[in-house]
């Protein structure tokens, strides 16, 4: 009797319980299979667990530290780099016309009228990307900007994407465009640790976001895609086109 017991503890332990070792055997047996399911458990978790209720709360409470701001302080942590925030909230009302309709016109042209995203750029992107075999061509409305902002990363893995599309389907249903529009305006960075239009304007101008001129509300516009490789208080080829062409858009709309 003594030696029987010794003998089922020296067995491995899932020998022990009769289910355990049935699902190794069918792992075993499904290696495929088995690591679709795993994969597909994995991607259900990482959904039901998405910052939604940090969204809802968004309706009358302002985002604070923001996944892209804390990935910048870790990187500047690994270089031995001090990391230094600006940022000053403001409201909607106090931004320039010019400046939303700078960014508008720049980041996202449907932005009034889509439900998230920008289905037509979506198309032509992949088109010139594959064409060009490189990502030449980004397709990212405002609203996708805003929660890659707040709660991804600058990743670009298929799973990220996903995460991205889930929050930004949800962020329009809960939000209002324009209390999208005013968190982006106050969390995007603008510069090497320059984050919202109110430290932008500072930053760049020396003067509140509310005493931009037009020129300059499409200066700022025009940088958004390269904050850290482009100045708005610069006069490079880069700020001179880009401002320029979105005054141009501008104008052609109207605004």
């Amino acid at each position: 009797m003594e030696e029987e017991t010794q003998q089922q503890e020296s067995r491995p332990i899932f020998h022990q319980y009769p289910s355990v070792t049935k699902f190794i055997q069918l792992i075993k047996r499904n290696p495929f299979k088995s690591l679709l399911i795993f994969f597909l458990i994995v991607v259900i978790l990482q959904i039901l667990f998405l910052p939604y209720n940090n969204i809802r709360q968004l309706r009358t409470k302002n985002a604070g530290e923001t996944a892209f701001m804390s990935e910048q302080a870790a990187n500047a942590k690994e270089r031995n780099r001090p990391f230094h925030k600006m940022q000053y909230w403001i409201s909607l009302r106090s931004i320039p016309q010019d400046a939303i309709n700078a960014v508008v016109v720049s980041e996202d042209g449907t932005f009034w009228s889509h439900h998230g995203f920008d289905w037509f750029e979506f198309r032509e992107s992949i088109e010139r990307n594959f064409e060009e075999g490189r990502a030449a061509r980004g397709a990212s409305t405002i609203t996708q900007q805003l929660v890659k902002n707040l709660y991804l990363s600058s990743s670009k893995n298929p799973l990220r994407k996903f995460k991205e599309w889930i929050l930004t389907w949800y962020m329009e249903q809960q939000l209002g465009k324009s209390r999208i529009l005013e968190i982006y305006f106050n969390v995007i960075e603008w510069g090497d640790g320059v984050y919202g239009i109110e430290a932008a304007s500072r930053y760049y101008f020396d003067k509140s976001a509310s005493s931009l001129s037009r020129e300059e509300c499409a200066r700022l516009a025009a940088i958004i895609p390269s904050p850290r490789k482009h100045r708005a208080d610069v006069d490079s080829k880069y700020v001179l086109r880009r401002s320029k062409l979105i005054l141009e858009r501008m104008e052609a709309r109207g605004m």
